[in-house]
C-alpha cells in the first residue's frame, strides 16, 4: 500500500465512506495462506492496519475480505502485490494474544473480485464484487461425468495417501454441488498455497475441475515414481544381501569339495610366500593367514585387516641380509673425511667395527653416544653405516610415551600397526641394518606403559633374537641389527637400560675444531644449499673465528652453520643481481663485514679481571652448550652471622656454600681471624647472571676461596680460575666436564687453573691444543688452593 502514489491514496481515502456504503469491505492481506469458500480457519494478525480492519468489520456486519499476498516477505503490499481474487469471510471469533497479536477465526463465504484497494483510518478497504460459480457451459451429463471423474481421481490419490484420502471423504457429501465439491477437496488436501490460489481464481467450475484433477493426477504420478525408486533401491540392497549369502554358500561348497579355486590376490600372496626368504615356520604361519583371508573375503572390514597383516608379514626381511664391508681402513677414511676431531670417539668406533669383522657376528654390545646437541652423534652413526655398507634407519624416541610405539598394537584393534622397531626393519628391507635410536634419554612414560621397559628386550643381546612385536606375533630376530643410541645426557636414561649399553662420550668441540669443521665442511655445504659458487663467495679465516667467538655459544656447530647460512643468504641477492648483469666478482667475507651480515655481536667473551680483588674468584662451570666461567662474589658486612645466597643457585650449590663457610670458620684461627667473627658479620654470596640457573658441587673450592679472601681481606689472583668440590675438612674432591671447563678458561685468557688431584687422569686425555698456554695445578686440600690463589696474589 505504501507504493501507491499520494494522489491516488488521497482520492481513495476521501471516498472510503462511499465505498463502504456501496460494494466496499474491510480487508486484510495474508502471507502464505489462501482461504476458500466453506473453509473454517483461524489466523494471527500483528500489523496495525490489519487489526484496525478486523475491528471495523466487527463494528459493521462482521464480514471481512481476506486476500493472499503474492510475495510473503512484502511488509506493506500494494494493489499490484496481491491477487485479484479473494474470499469474503464471516468473523466467528476474535482473541487477543500477547505482544499485540490478534487471533481471528473466520468462515469462508464467497469468492470476491477486488477492483481497488486502499488504506483509511479504519484500516484497509477493498472495492470488490461478489463472484458466483460459473456453470453456464456445463450440462447435467457433463456435471455427472466430472463428479465421477474427480471422485475416482480422489480415490487413486487416497490409495497412496490413506489418511489424507479418508479425511477428504469424510468432508464431502453425496449430492454436493460440483463447485462446492471441488472447493471442499481443495480445502482438505495438503496443497501448496499457489495451487490453492489457482483453484480460488477459477470462477469457472470447468476450469476449477481441470486444475484440481490435474493437480491430483500429478501428485499420484509423483508418488508412484517415488515408490518405484524405493522399490528399486530395496531390490538392489536385497541383491547385495543375496550375493553375500551365495558367496558364503559357494565358499562352503568349495571347502567341502576340497577345491582350491582362489582369486588373484590369494595367488599373488602364495607366490610371494614361495619367494620369501624365511624359516619354514614363518612361511607356514603366513600360509595359515592366507587361508583365513580366503574365508573372510565376503566381510570387507575383516578382510581388509587380514590383508594388511599378510602384506606386513611378506614385507618383513626375515632372512634377507646385506653383505657387510670388511675394509677397516676404508671405514677409518670415511670417518676422518666426514668428521674433524672426535678422535677418541672414532677410535672406539673403529675398535668396535674391528671386533665385528673378526667375529663375523653382531655381538651383544650396544653403543650409546652421549653428548651435547650438535656435536655430530647422528652423523657418526650415518658414517658407520656407510663404512660398513649397511642400510641406515633412524627411530626418533623423543616424546614416545606409549609402550605400543615400541612393541606395536595387537591387530584386533582398529588401525593397529607394527611397532617402530618392526616398522624400521621393514623399511630397511634387510635383517641386519644399522638402527639409530635417537634421543633415547627423552623417552617418557604414562598410564599406557613404559617404553623404556620395552626397549630392554630390544637391546638385550641374550633376548632380542626372538623379539615379539604385538602386531606381527611371530618372533623377529634382532640379533644381527647394529644398534647405536644417542642421548644428550645419561641422567635421563633409566638405569636398567643404561646397563645394557656402552657409553661413549662425545664432548664439546674446541674453537679450533669448530674452525676446521666450518672451513672444511660447513661453508661448502651452505654455499651449495644456497646455490652459490665457490668462486663467488669465500670466508676469511678471521671471519670464521669471529663468528665462532661473537655470534655462537654452543657445544656443537649447528648455530655456527646457521650463521654461515645467514651470511650466504644475505649475499645471495647481490650475487643474483651480478649474474643478471653478467658481472664476475669474488666476495670475501672479512671480520669487519660481519656486522653488516649478522648484526651486532650477540655474545661477549668473559675475560680475567685486570687486578686482584678481595672476595672475587673466578670459577669454572659445565653447561649443556659447553664450558663457561663464572665469577663468584662475596661481601662481608656487620650483622648477626646470616648468609645470603643469590644468583639462582640450586640446592647442591647452596649446600656447597654452607660447607665452604663452615670450613672457613674452622680454620679462622690459622689465618688470624677472630673466632667469633661470624657472630658479628653477615655474608652475601652472589653469582652474576642471575637469570641463569646454576647447580652442582664443583664451585665448592671457589666459594671457600672467596669467603676466605673476604674474612682475611686478602685479594685473589685475577688470572687464576679453579674448579672442585670441597669438604668440611678442606679436602678437594674430583668433578666432571673438565675438557669444557679448561676450554672456557683458555677462552677467558686465564693463566692458571686449579684442578682436583684426582682429575689428573682426565687432564691427560685433553688435547694439547686446549692445554697449550695454561698452567694446570693439581690440588688436594684447601691449604694448597689458598697458597696459589691468595698468598701468591699477596706476594705479587
Amino acid at each position: 500500500m505504501d507504493n501507491l502514489n499520494q494522489m491516488e491514496s488521497g482520492k481513495k481515502g476521501a471516498d472510503a465512506l462511499t465505498l463502504l456504503r456501496e460494494d466496499s469491505m474491510p480487508a486484510v492481506t495474508l502471507r502464505g495462506l489462501t482461504i476458500l469458500p466453506g473453509m473454517v480457519i483461524h489466523f494471527d494478525l500483528s500489523r496495525n492496519e490489519s487489526i484496525a480492519s478486523v475491528e471495523q468489520a466487527m463494528l459493521d456486519d462482521q464480514r471481512l475480505l481476506v486476500v493472499t499476498q503474492k510475495d510473503p516477505n512484502q511488509e506493506n503490499p500494494g494493489f499490484e502485490d496481491i491477487y485479484d481474487v479473494g474470499t469474503v469471510t464471516l468473523i466467528r471469533q476474535v482473541s487477543k494474544l500477547p505482544e499485540h497479536v490478534l487471533r481471528v477465526l473466520v468462515e469462508g463465504v464467497s469468492r470476491a473480485r477486488i477492483h481497488d484497494f486502499c488504506r483509511s483510518e479504519s484500516g484497509m478497504v477493498a472495492h470488490m464484487s461478489y463472484e458466483r460459480d460459473d456453470n453456464a457451459d456445463i450440462d447435467d451429463f457433463s456435471k455427472e461425468a466430472m463428479t465421477r471423474t474427480v471422485r475416482e481421481t480422489l480415490d487413486a490419490y487416497g490409495a497412496f495417501f490413506p489418511k489424507v484420502g479418508k479425511a477428504v471423504q469424510d468432508q464431502i457429501e453425496q449430492g454436493m454441488e460440483l463447485g462446492k465439491l471441488l472447493d471442499n477437496i481443495t480445502i482438505n488436501m495438503p496443497l501448496a498455497t499457489a495451487d490453492k490460489q489457482k483453484i480460488l481464481n477459477a470462477i469457472s467450475v470447468r476450469e476449477r475441475f481441470e486444475l484440481l484433477t490435474g493437480i491430483l493426477a500429478r501428485e499420484v504420478e509423483v508418488i508412484r515414481i517415488k515408490n518405484q525408486l524405493a522399490k528399486d533401491i530395496r531390490k538392489r540392497i536385497d541383491k547385495n544381501q543375496r550375493d553375500y549369502i551365495l558367496r558364503e554358500q559357494m565358499q562352503y561348497i568349495r571347502e567341502e569339495l576340497g577345491e582350491n579355486n582362489t582369486d588373484s590376490d590369494v595367488e599373488q600372496f602364495l607366490k610371494a610366500v614361495e619367494a620369501l626368504k624365511a624359516k619354514p615356520e614363518v612361511k607356514e604361519k603366513i600360509r595359515k593367514e592366507i587361508t583365513r583371508y580366503k574365508n573372510v573375503i565376503g566381510s570387507s572390514s575383516e578382510s581388509a585387516v587380514e590383508r594388511a597383516y599378510i602384506e606386513t608379514l611378506l614385507e618383513l626381511p626375515w632372512d634377507k641380509a646385506s653383505k657387510d664391508s670388511r675394509d677397516i681402513s676404508g671405514a677409518e677414511r670415511i670417518l676422518n673425511e666426514q668428521h674433524y676431531g672426535l678422535e677418541k670417539v672414532k677410535e672406539r668406533m673403529l675398535e668396535f667395527l674391528a671386533v665385528r669383522m673378526l667375529t663375523g657376528k653382531a655381538g651383544s654390545q650396544i653403543i650409546c653416544l652421549v653428548g651435547p646437541p650438535g656435536t655430530g652423534k647422528t652423523s657418526i652413526a650415518k658414517s658407520v653405516a656407510q663404512a660398513l655398507h649397511k642400510r641406515y634407519v633412524r627411530i626418533c624416541l623423543g616424546g614416545v610415551r606409549d609402550e605400543a610405539e615400541i612393541r606395536g598394537h595387537r591387530k584386533t584393534y582398529v588401525g593397529a600397526m607394527p611397532g617402530r622397531v618392526a616398522a624400521a626393519l621393514k623399511q630397511s628391507g634387510v635383517k641386519n641394518p644399522l638402527m639409530l635410536l635417537d634421543e633415547i634419554d627423552k623417552l617418557g612414560n604414562d598410564y599406557k606403559g613404559d617404553p623404556s621397559s620395552a626397549l630392554l628386550e630390544v637391546l638385550d643381546g641374550e633376548q632380542n633374537y626372538a623379539f615379539r612385536d604385538h602386531y606381527v606375533e611371530i618372533p623377529i630376530d634382532l640379533s644381527e641389527v647394529l644398534f647405536i643410541a644417542t642421548a644428550n645426557s645419561r641422567d635421563g636414561i633409566p638405569r636398567p637400560l643404561l646397563d645394557r649399553m656402552e657409553i661413549i662420550e662425545v664432548n664439546s668441540y674446541t674453537a679450533n675444531e669448530k674452525f676446521h669443521i666450518a672451513r672444511e665442511h660447513l661453508v661448502e655445504k651452505q654455499l651449495k644449499k644456497n646455490g652459490i659458487k665457490k668462486t663467488e663467495l669465500t670466508f676469511s679465516d678471521e671471519a670464521i673465528r669471529d663468528i665462532i667467538q661473537f655470534y655462537t655459544r654452543e657445544a656443537g656447530v649447528r648455530g655456527l652453520e646457521r650463521q654461515i647460512g645467514a651470511v650466504c643468504r644475505k649475499e645471495a641477492r647481490e650475487i643474483l643481481e651480478r649474474r643478471k648483469k653478467k658481472l664476475t666478482k669474488e666476495v670475501c667475507v672479512m671480520p669487519e663485514k660481519l656486522e653488516h651480515y649478522l648484526g651486532k655481536p650477540k655474545y661477549r667473551q668473559d675475560k680475567v679481571n685486570k687486578k686482584p680483588e678481595v672476595g672475587i674468584v673466578r670459577g669454572l662451570a659445565w653447561t649443556s652448550v659447553g664450558g663457561d666461567t663464572l665469577q663468584i662474589e662475596v661481601n662481608m658486612m656487620p650483622g648477626e652471622g646470616k648468609i645470603d645466597l643469590t644468583g639462582q643457585m640450586g640446592d647442591v650449590m647452596k649446600e656447597s656454600a654452607r660447607t665452604a663457610l663452615s670450613y672457613v670458620r674452622s680454620v679462622s684461627g690459622r689465618y688470624k681471624v677472630a673466632d667469633n667473627f661470624y657472630k658479628k658479620k653477615d655474608f652475601h654470596i652472589h653469582i652474576p647472571e642471575g637469570a641463569v640457573p646454576k647447580d652442582g658441587p664443583s664451585a665448592g673450592i671457589t666459594m671457600a676461596t672467596a669467603l676466605l679472601s673476604a674474612v682475611t681481606h686478602k685479594p685473589v689472583r685475577a688470572d687464576l680460575a679453579m674448579t672442585g668440590e670441597v669438604t668440611l675438612r678442606g679436602r678437594v674432591l674430583p668433578i666432571g666436564g673438565l675438557k669444557e671447563k679448561i676450554l672456557a678458561a683458555k677462552m677467558a685468557e686465564v693463566k692458571t687453573v686449579l684442578v682436583p688431584k684426582e682429575n689428573e687422569k682426565d687432564i691427560a686425555e685433553i688435547p694439547e691444543e686446549i692445554k697449550e698456554g695454561l698452567q694446570i695445578v693439581f690440588v688436594e686440600t684447601m691449604e694448597e688452593v689458598a697458597e696459589y690463589a691468595i698468598n701468591a696474589a699477596c706476594s705479587a
